[in-house]
């Protein structure tokens, strides 16, 4: 019985505990511009300039705005959440995407989510983490 609980043990802790679901824009869609709403509660830097550059990737150009109303160029709106966990060093945890047409019709989203573990990739930047996430967004339109 021991035998078996410590390579059980021992691969649950090593396990890569990280888990990206996305839910695409349709192909159908042409964004082509895309305002993003200022989340004051983020505190991770550098997240909303990965998001720029990631949406500029895939020929999409940005507008950040602050407040509850969107400019009224914007048919589209992304709307984003991001947390970070401390572990030795302050890493994102979770990110959270979605994109929004201005009837509040829900296009895509995005999931990034680190449980735990020792993936020492959790220690990778935003830009790391979240440029797959946002590729995946993309992935039907091109």
């Amino acid at each position: 019985m021991k035998k078996r609980v410590v390579p059980v043990l021992l691969s649950i802790l090593l396990c890569a505990c990280t888990s990206i679901q996305v839910s695409p824009v349709d192909s159908s869609i042409k964004l082509g511009h895309v305002c993003i709403k200022k989340n004051t509660k983020v505190i991770i830097h550098d997240f909303v300039d990965v998001l720029e550059d990631g949406l500029a990737r895939h020929d999409v150009t940005t507008e950040l705005f602050s407040g509850k109303e969107a400019p009224e160029n914007c048919a589209y709106i992304l709307t984003y959440t991001a947390t970070r966990k401390w572990d030795m060093a302050p890493f994102l945890a979770y990110a959270q995407l979605y994109i929004k047409d201005k009837e509040g019709n829900t296009i895509a989203s995005a999931r990034y989510d680190h449980h735990g573990g020792l993936d020492f990739g959790k220690w990778a930047g935003t830009a790391e983490k979240m440029d797959p996430v946002i590729d995946r967004l993309f992935a039907e339109v091109e």
